[in-house]
């Protein structure tokens, strides 16, 4: 029986697992980052081969019939291309096949191998892939490319809104009461000052992301409005990626993923799928429920030609993993 090494690689942690064709999950394993733009290529693929060799318990290349690797750094085709020449130079399997991780998330949320797919995260990005597999997608490197939101830009505004708010500048907010309270400071400007001292971790607004959306809850109108602003954007980019593909009159899945968007912030949700359906009536909104190392998985049976049993095995396994 063939078999699939999945691979989700992020710039977090990389996950695999070993998949036969029927859909058996034969084993999972887990590494560090995997970040070819700052270790480079080899180094990045480093990471898949020590992991997949522990999977394998020490036997040789190849590894599996076939890698389907979704990879954080394959932004771009020429960064596909050198990565596949890496793992096919070092003998990973036969057949190998690599996209950016975007779409491994899009594959894990969605019913079929195409739709589209928004991922809110610490960043922004959206691709889709139509019926007869062309791809939209974005370059998706922050603002110089035109993105706006995610954790961080979300985090970047509540700082900003309740400083205004503290000193007079911006209407009043609960945001500055947030600030305050997460970071057990007397003072916005207080927090403001540690920031830029290095007396505190910047990675550590992420935690002012969830406060924001229980603030918004609230009745906040300036926390309402950083939310509606992230709900547009989301839906902006889902519409564009349909449209490009042609399936804003037709029947499409729109898969929501990344961590602001799989905790399924009931305002956030509504306010997306009433955007939404304002520009893109046919389309339905899923949120994810799958880790991206399955869609992974069921890409990998996709190239097998295999049977939709072993698809649901698939799904299965993980829903209960979960």
């Amino acid at each position: 029986m063939r078999t699939i090494l999945a691979v989700d690689g992020g710039n977090s942690k990389t996950d695999l697992a070993l998949v036969a064709e029927d859909g058996t999950v034969l084993a999972t394993g887990r590494a560090g980052p995997f970040v070819p733009q700052s270790a480079g290529v080899s180094a990045a693929a480093d990471v898949v081969e020590r992991a997949a060799l522990a999977l394998r318990d020490g036997m040789a290349s190849p590894y599996a019939d076939v890698l389907a690797a979704f990879l954080a750094g394959a932004d771009f085709p020429r960064e596909e291309e050198a990565l596949r020449a890496e793992f096919l130079a070092r003998g990973c399997a036969g057949e190998v096949s690599v996209a950016n991780d975007t779409f491994a998330v899009l594959r894990a949320g969605a019913s079929r191998p195409w739709g589209v797919v928004v991922v809110c995260g610490a960043g922004m990005n959206a691709a889709g892939v139509s019926p007869t597999g062309e791809v939209a997608r974005f370059p998706a490197l922050g603002r110089r490319s035109g993105d706006w939101g995610g954790g961080e830009d979300l985090a970047e505004h509540v700082l900003w809104h309740a400083a205004r708010a503290e000193d007079g500048r911006g209407p009043d907010t609960a945001l500055a009461e947030l600030v305050r309270t997460r970071f057990g400071a007397a003072s916005v400007t207080e927090v403001v000052l540690a920031l830029h001292f290095g007396e505190l971790d910047p990675a550590r607004l992420h935690e002012l992301v969830p406060g924001l959306f229980a603030v918004a809850a609230g009745g906040d109108a300036v926390a309402r409005g950083l939310v509606a602003r992230q709900a547009d954007e989301v839906a902006v980019m889902a519409r564009v990626c349909l449209d490009r593909l042609g399936l804003l009159d037709t029947p499409a899945e729109v898969v929501l993923g990344g961590s602001v968007l799989t905790a399924r912030d009931p305002y956030l949700h509504g306010l997306i799928e009433t955007s939404l359906g304002a520009s893109a009536p046919h389309a339905r909104v899923l949120v994810t429920a799958l880790p991206p190392v399955a869609g992974a998985a069921l890409a990998g049976l996709d190239l097998l030609g295999a049977a939709e049993a072993a698809h649901a095995r698939v799904r299965e396994h993980f829903r209960r993993s979960t």
